[in-house]
Parts: C-alpha cells; sequence; structure tokens
C-alpha cells in the first residue's frame, strides 16, 4: 500500500513538473521579432509616459542564433505550441516607419498587440494587418498613426477590444456604420481623437456587448442615439469635447452598469431625470460645458459612489440640492452656471474631496467654518461670488492647499498674516475685492507661489518691489488697481524671477521700472494709469520681443515713441490710449488683434499699412487729429475687424468701400469728422453690423432705406449731415428687424411720417426692462496660457431736453427715436403707440399733428410749465423759447421713466417752437474720469492634470 502511494505521488510530480515545460518559441517567430527590433531606432521623444522603457533592447539570440523569445520583454507566448499569441511593445521609446512588409505581420497567431505611446513618424496603419485574422486586442493609441483607417481593419472579426485613439486618423470609408456592422464582437471601441466627421450610427445602440465607448474628439454631429444610454453592459461612455453632438438624457433603468459618464463640450441640452440618481455605479460624471437647463434634481445626491462630478458652465438653475451623501467625492466643480443665491450648508461632510470649484455659483454670506472640514484641499476656487467678511482663519489649517481664488467677492479684512502659513500655495488669487491695508510681509514666505493676484483691491501704503526677490517660482503677478506706491529701485543684490504675467497699473509708477530690462519672458505686461512721462524707449519694444503678447501703457502721460517699429513679433493687444502723443501713428506687427491709441494728439493720415494687418480684430483711433482721406483698401480688414472707430478726427473726402462679402464688422463709428458724399453701399454687405453711428459728417444722401436687411442692426445714428427727402415707405425685406436706436436728427427730411415705417420696427414693441447688461462687442482670444475676453462698450450722443447726452455705455433695453430738427409734417402716426419698449422720443423742430395727441388735456402735460400751443390752452408767442432743462434737485424728484408714460411728453404744438417730444431717458451716464471704454477680463486656463479613470 505504502509502495503504491508513493507511486501515485511521484507521478504528479511528474505531472506538475510536465505541466511546467513551456514549447519554445519557433525559429520564424524569433526571427521575424529580431527583424521588427531592427526596423525601429529607440528615441527617448517617441514615449511620453513616466514608466517607458526600452523593450526591444534586451531581445538577443544566444550564441547559435537561438534563444526563447517567448522570455523576451513584451512577448507571450502559447505554453503548448509555442507561437506568439501577445506582444506589447507599448512605451518603448519605438521610432520609425511601418508598412505592410513589416515582420510583424508574420506573427500570424497573434491575439494581442499593443504598440501604444510610440511614434511611428505618420505611417499609415498597413493593410497587412488583415494577417493578424486572430487578434482579438488592438491598441495603436497615441502612436503617430495618420490617415484613413483601413478597410483591412474591419477585417478582423475576433476584435474585442479596439484603440485607435489619438492618432491623426480618419474614419470616413469605410465609416461607423461599418465598423458596427462588421466588428460586432467589440466591446471596447476607443476611437478619441479620430476624425468621423458624421453622426453617431443608430446600430450603435444595437451594440450589447459594449462595456467601454471612448469617441473624444470625434468631430461628431447631429443627434446622439438615446438607446446608447441604454445599453445593457456599458460602464464607460465618453463623448467629450464633440460641441456639434446634440441630444438629450434619457430616463435611466435601476440596471445600469454606468461607472464613467463624460458629455463634457458637447451641446447636449434639456433637464437632468429624477432617474439620474438610479445610477448607483456611476462614479465618474463630467458634463461641463453644454446646454442643459433646469434645476439639478435631489437625486443626484443619491449617486453615493460618485467620486468626480464636473458641471462647469452647464447652465443650470435653481437652488444646488444637498450632496451631504456624496462622501466619496474627491473633485466638485459646479462653476459658471445659474444657480439661485444660496449658502450650501452642506458642505464640509466631502472629507475627501481635493478640489472644489464653486466659482460664480452665487454664493452669499461669510465663508463657511463647515470647510475647514476639508482638510484634504488641494485646490480651492470660491471667486466671482458675493461673499462677504473676513478671510477665515480656518483656511490656516489645510496644509495641503496648493490654489486659493477668492476673487471678485465682497471680503472687506486686512490680508491676514497667517496666510503666510500656508507654505505649500503655487497660486493665490485674493483680486476684485475691498482687501484693505498693507501687503503683510509674511507673504514673502510663500517661496512655492507661482501666481499672486491681489489687483482691484483698497490695499495702500508704500511697496519695496525688491521684496519679491526670494519669490523665485513667481511668474504671475498683478498688484494694479489699489492704492500702493511701488518703489522699483534696488538696493539689494538679487535677481528677481522670470515675469510671465505682470501687472503693475495704477501704481504711481513716475518712469518705466528699471528691472524690466532683464525680463524676456513676459507675455503680459500692464502699465496703465501711472505717471510715465516721455518717450516709450526703445528697450520697451525689445523687451521679451519674442513673448509679449499683451502691452497697456493707457492713460499715462507718454508723448512719443524713442524707436517707431514695433519689433514685438507676437504682440496680440495693445492699449495706448489716454496718453499725450504726437506724430503719425506707429504701425504694430501683423500679429496685432486689439488695437487702440485713442485719445491722444495724433496727426497724418489713415496709413495704409493698417490695411495689411490682416489679424486685426479691435481698431480704435478716436479722439486725435487725423487727417485727410481713408485709402481703398480699408475693406481688407473687414473679414477680422470687429470694431472700427474713427470718432472725432479730420478725416474727409468720401467713405470707401468697407464690407466684403464674409464682414465681421459689428461697429463702425465714423461720427464727428468732415466725410462727404454718400454712404457707401457696400455697407449693405456687414451683415454684422449692429451699431453704424455716422453723425456730424457732410454726408449728402436719401434715407438708406436699403440698410433694413442688416439682420443684426440695432442702432444707427446719421445725426448732423446733409441727409434729405422723404423716408420712402419701407420696402419688402428692408424691414430693420433689430432696430432699436434710430437717430436722424438735424438732417433736411421732409414729407410725412408714415405708419409702416413704426409697424416694422419690432424690436420696438417688445419691453426687456430686466436686461440689464450693455451693448458691446465681444471676443475671446487666447493668448499663450491665458484667455482673454475682449469687450468695447458701444457709445452714442443722443439729444435728451435740448442737450447732448454721452451715452459712454448702453444698455440692452434702451430703445430711442429722434426725427427732430428736420422738416417733417403731417400727422403722427398714431400706431407709435404700439413700441411699448420705446424710452425716449424726439419729434421736436418738426412740424407733427395728430389726434392721438389733441385728446389729451391740460393736466396730461403737467410739470413743463414751458409747453404752449394745441391742445394746450396757453398759445405760443412769436419769441416762445424752449424751457430749461430740469435742475438736478427736480431731477431727482420724478419717479423713473421705466414705462412709456404720455403724461411726461414734451411737445409743443402751433406756430410757436416746438420744444421736443422726450419719453426716458432712464440713466444719466457715468462721468468718471477714469471710465474705460476697453473692457477686459483675463482668466488663466486650468488645465488639468487629471481627468480621472475612463476605462
Amino acid at each position: 500500500m505504502l509502495r503504491f502511494l508513493l507511486f501515485l505521488f511521484s507521478l504528479c510530480l511528474l505531472t506538475r513538473r510536465a505541466s511546467f515545460i513551456r514549447t519554445a518559441c519557433h525559429d520564424s517567430e524569433r526571427s521575424a521579432l529580431l527583424q521588427l527590433k531592427k526596423s525601429f531606432l529607440i528615441h527617448e521623444f517617441a514615449s511620453a509616459k513616466p514608466s517607458a522603457f526600452p523593450k526591444v533592447q534586451q531581445w538577443k539570440p544566444d550564441e547559435k542564433g537561438n534563444g526563447d523569445c517567448c522570455a523576451w520583454d513584451g512577448v507571450e507566448c502559447n505554453d503548448d505550441t509555442g507561437h506568439v499569441i501577445g506582444l506589447d511593445l507599448s512605451s518603448s521609446f519605438l521610432y520609425g516607419s511601418i508598412d505592410s512588409n513589416s515582420s510583424l505581420f508574420h506573427l500570424l497567431h497573434l491575439r494581442r498587440l499593443n504598440l501604444s505611446d510610440n511614434n511611428f513618424n505618420d505611417s499609415k496603419i498597413p493593410s497587412g494587418i488583415a494577417n493578424l485574422s486572430k487578434i482579438s486586442h488592438l491598441d495603436l493609441s497615441s502612436s503617430a498613426f495618420s490617415g484613413q483607417i483601413p478597410s483591412q481593419v474591419l477585417k478582423l472579426s475576433k476584435l474585442v477590444i479596439l484603440d485607435l485613439s489619438w492618432n491623426e486618423l480618419e474614419l470616413r470609408s469605410p465609416g461607423p456604420r461599418n465598423l458596427v456592422e462588421k466588428l460586432t464582437n467589440l466591446k471596447k471601441p476607443h476611437l478619441s481623437g479620430v476624425n468621423i466627421s458624421s453622426t453617431v450610427p443608430q446600430n450603435l445602440g444595437n451594440l450589447s456587448s459594449l462595456i467601454s465607448l471612448s469617441l473624444e474628439d470625434c468631430s461628431l454631429h447631429g443627434e446622439l442615439p438615446a438607446t446608447i444610454f441604454q445599453l445593457p453592459n456599458l460602464r464607460v461612455f465618453d463623448l467629450w469635447n464633440n460641441p456639434y453632438l446634440t441630444g438629450k438624457f434619457p430616463e435611466f433603468n435601476r440596471s445600469s452598469l454606468i461607472e464613467v459618464l463624460v458629455l463634457a463640450n458637447t451641446s447636449f441640452s434639456g433637464e437632468l431625470p429624477e432617474s439620474i440618481g438610479t445610477l448607483n455605479f456611476l462614479s465618474y460624471f463630467d458634463i461641463r460645458s453644454c446646454y442643459f437647463s433646469g434645476p439639478l434634481p435631489s437625486s443626484i445626491g443619491e449617486l453615493k459612489k460618485l467620486k468626480y462630478m464636473d458641471f462647469y458652465g452647464s447652465n443650470f438653475s435653481g437652488q444646488i440640492p444637498s450632496l451631504a451623501n456624496l462622501t466619496q467625492l474627491t473633485y466638485l466643480s459646479l462653476s459658471y452656471n445659474s444657480f439661485s443665491r444660496g449658502i450650501l450648508s452642506w458642505l464640509g461632510k466631502q472629507t475627501k474631496l481635493t478640489v472644489l470649484d464653486l466659482v460664480q455659483a452665487n454664493l452669499y454670506g461669510e465663508i463657511s467654518s463647515s470647510l475647514g472640514n476639508l482638510t484634504q484641499l488641494t485646490r480651492l476656487y470660491l471667486a466671482h461670488n458675493q461673499l462677504t467678511g473676513q478671510i477665515p482663519s480656518w483656511l490656516e489649517n489645510l496644509s495641503q492647499l496648493t490654489t486659493l481664488s477668492l476673487a471678485a467677492n465682497q471680503l472687506m479684512s486686512p490680508i491676514p498674516s497667517w496666510l503666510g502659513n500656508v507654505t505649500q500655495l503655487t497660486q493665490l488669487d485674493l483680486g476684485k475685492n475691498k482687501l484693505q491695508g498693507q501687503i503683510p510681509q509674511s507673504i514673502f514666505n510663500l517661496v512655492n507661489l507661482r501666481t499672486l493676484y491681489l489687483n482691484s483691491n483698497d490695499l495702500n501704503g508704500t511697496l519695496k518691489f525688491e521684496s519679491f526677490l526670494d519669490l523665485n517660482n513667481l511668474i504671475e503677478l498683478q498688484l494694479s488697481g489699489n492704492h500702493l506706491s511701488l518703489l522699483t529701485n534696488i538696493t539689494i543684490n538679487g535677481t528677481f524671477p522670470k515675469f510671465r504675467n505682470l501687472g503693475l497699473a495704477f501704481c504711481n509708477l513716475h518712469e518705466f521700472p528699471d528691472f524690466l530690462h532683464e525680463q524676456d519672458e513676459l507675455e503680459i505686461l500692464v502699465l496703465s494709469g501711472n505717471k510715465i512721462h516721455g518717450q516709450i524707449p526703445k528697450w520697451v519694444w525689445d523687451m521679451s520681443k519674442e513673448s509679449l503678447s499683451y502691452l497697456g501703457l493707457s492713460r499715462n502721460f507718454l508723448t512719443g515713441f524713442d524707436h517707431p517699429i514695433f519689433p514685438l513679433t507676437n504682440l496680440r493687444i495693445l492699449h495706448l490710449e489716454f496718453n499725450e502723443l504726437q506724430g503719425s501713428i506707429p504701425i504694430p506687427s501683423h500679429s496685432i488683434f486689439a488695437y487702440s491709441v485713442s485719445n491722444n494728439s495724433l496727426t497724418g493720415e489713415f496709413s495704409p499699412l493698417l490695411c495689411n494687418l490682416s489679424s486685426l480684430g479691435f481698431l480704435d483711433l478716436s479722439n486725435n487729429n487725423f487727417s485727410g482721406m481713408l485709402p481703398q483698401c480699408l475693406a481688407n480688414l473687414s473679414e477680422s475687424l470687429l470694431v472700427l472707430s474713427l470718432r472725432n478726427n479730420n478725416f474727409v473726402g468720401s467713405i470707401p468701400q468697407l464690407c466684403m462679402k464674409g464682414s465681421e464688422l459689428r461697429m463702425i463709428d465714423f461720427n464727428q469728422n468732415q466725410f462727404q458724399g454718400q454712404l457707401p453701399r457696400s455697407l449693405a454687405k456687414c451683415d454684422m453690423v449692429e451699431i453704424l453711428i455716422m453723425g456730424n459728417n457732410q454726408l449728402y444722401d436719401t434715407f438708406p432705406f436699403w440698410l433694413g436687411k442688416l439682420p443684426e442692426l440695432r442702432i444707427l445714428i446719421l445725426r448732423r449731415n446733409q441727409f434729405h427727402g422723404t423716408i420712402e415707405e419701407q420696402r419688402e425685406n428692408f424691414e430693420f428687424p433689430k432696430l432699436q436706436i434710430v437717430d436722424l436728427s438735424f438732417n433736411r427730411f421732409t414729407g410725412n411720417l408714415l405708419s409702416q415705417q413704426f409697424q416694422n420696427w419690432i424690436a420696438m414693441k417688445v419691453v426687456d426692462a430686466a436686461n440689464s447688461s450693455y451693448l458691446q462687442a465681444k471676443s475671446d482670444l487666447e493668448i499663450q496660457n491665458y484667455n482673454w475676453y475682449n469687450y468695447f462698450a458701444y457709445s452714442i450722443t443722443l439729444t435728451i431736453k435740448g442737450r447732448e447726452t454721452d451715452y459712454a455705455r448702453i444698455q440692452e433695453f434702451l430703445v430711442a427715436i429722434d426725427f427732430s430738427s428736420n422738416s417733417f409734417e403731417g400727422c403722427i402716426p398714431e400706431n407709435i403707440g404700439n413700441l411699448k419698449a420705446l424710452r425716449l422720443l424726439n419729434l421736436s423742430n418738426n412740424i407733427p399733428q395728430g389726434n392721438q395727441f389733441a385728446t389729451f388735456e391740460n393736466n396730461s402735460f403737467g410739470s413743463n410749465p414751458g409747453l404752449c400751443g394745441k391742445p394746450l390752452s396757453k398759445t405760443c408767442t412769436s419769441f416762445q423759447v424752449s424751457p430749461q432743462p430740469l435742475s438736478s434737485e427736480e431731477d431727482q424728484g420724478r419717479e423713473p421713466l421705466l414705462e412709456f408714460d404720455w403724461k411726461i411728453i414734451l411737445m409743443g404744438f402751433g406756430s410757436g417752437l416746438v420744444v421736443g417730444l422726450a419719453i426716458g431717458h432712464i440713466y444719466t451716464p457715468n462721468k468718471n474720469e477714469w471710465f474705460m471704454k476697453y473692457l477686459g477680463r483675463m482668466q488663466q486656463k486650468r488645465r488639468e492634470t487629471w481627468r480621472g479613470p475612463r476605462n
């Protein structure tokens, strides 16, 4: 019996030993692998992952030319047959081209092939891929392949995982529908970055085997089939950055297995369904920058496995529901929505949070102390809210905090000295608050700081700029808009950090700081609002000439240019307005986008060289002494130019053609020059123009009814010219659909006012007094690592109560008609009363009559003692004069004119002087001497280095 047991034991050992004996690789496959190795170079730049290493360097035959290739790095063999069935050369520093002759395609038994994170030098995917008919896993991602995905890929019918992401590939012919039809076993198609440029095929919703679908940045468009959300095995669904892809969320099933859901930067819309709370496995939810609406459902607070939640800029409204149960959250962003005012008392229970982003979330009151429980926070964004009080002391306990943004609130305390103890800080933004006192010396203990924004507060005192010498990592510093006196002379040895973004506006500087000589990496420099006199020295233009993108020198006392040629090859924005510049206009580099030299004493003609600035979007030459005729080449700028302001100069002659097909012009302001002749008919091609100001010139023309076809025209100012003739009955398709302000005063128009004119002005019939925003041209511009939002506020001059009033900014709801000082006659059309949004109507110095006014009694014209003539009982004498404007005290005592109220009409009839018909004048424009027409907002692009797990 014992012998029998020993026999069985020995047999077991032999069997186990035999099971560990692996068949060596085949000679032909060893040879193919060695040939494959020789076909590539090893370059460290060819792979990006930190874990990369050159696996093939260890591939060597033995002394006899043999060797077991199954033991080589990245090679997997079948134990029984010895055939190579897996090859993982991902992140192996491989560089070179590959084609169908490659020995790779001799490995006919391959089932798994991973060549990701290498550089195949824009090779096309070889058609020889069809030889690998047994393959089930194919990963060619991030390996510099290019061109159309070959049809041979669709012959790999056993494919379960296909990853072709982040190459320069196209899927056009065959297209996505063919791929779904042929590869029916696919569980994980990852095609991110592939140019598909089509709709999502309906049959994708039938691929029930799908587990993970990644189609980021594929130029998809059309509506996404909702059935895809219902796929029973789907766990990862990623459609990031397909901005023309639309769709809505369906109702979700409790059986859904979705763990990752990414629709960021698409055009998805509608409301989140209450059933979103049934996605019990959801851990990553990213719908930032979409077009959703309505409130967030309360059920979202039941997603207890959620770790990453990004709803940035997705247009949600209503109250933010409680997220107290989401205790696994590590990332939460609710920024830039339209939420109702709230305090979010539930915050503080998400103790695993590392990033909390609540910018412009309509928070108010003091910053909640419960945030002090979030001790794992590395980034905290609370900017652009209505937070008040002091900077809370519990922030000192957030020892891992690297980014703190409290900008654009109403914090009023001094900057606390303990802030210097939060030593991990790399970004600190306290700008645009009401912080007081001096900058504490402890701030200079934050040696890791890269960004420091203290701009637009009430900080005061004298600050030595050499205090920043110890902050060697500092590249962004904004001190603008305080009450600081900055001393830039250096009294100690040291080297300033290399700044990229430096704002020293309104810092009481009297000269260009000497330390700028050594700054050769600046991208943004703002020195506006100081007391710098004299010429701009040549070294300013040589400083950072390869990198400088934004230069602000406005509101100083600069008189000219020591060097008239700008060598700043990448300059995009240049502000020189409100100085004392003389001489001819300097021509910036071709890269320029916004250029303002307004409110100086520049002379000379409009240089034709400006016509060559093909990137120019904003050009403001207003309030100078320019003269001469405009060049014919001006229309060359219409495809790039958004704003053209030549107001208040001495230009003469006829206006050249301004617009060509495809014009982008939003505003044209030629007010107060000496232009003559007719309006150029090319204005009819200015399809995007919103405001056209041609007042105070010597134009001689009839009413430009042909401008009525412009779809965006909102303001038309033709006052004080020599326009003449009747205003004809508006023709079909010339209806001024958006016109809300029209000023034809002080011209020579004659004839009757026709009812059809007022009937067609539909924008004047809709009251929108709740809209308090201002009319402006705006454009987003990416500068280096920043998004710059450019705003140009529209401005006009209107006659109010006999006085010309400047509107430095125009509110959206302002609706005005001024036909005064012409020779109109006859009846006032009764349908003028249908213009319910009208805030100002001036028909003075004409001879209007109308039954509507004749029915009013004397008391309808109360508080207007200077009025006379019918229908009033008071007659006008031949020397009757206009009433004096109301004093400021009288003006303040009047009720706000927020409605069309016939009781406050100022009007005269009969043989006496017509004193005016004025309705409105809602707001007196702000005359603050420091008001800047150009408004800019810069926001550093936050580059997320971690977007969470995807598969």
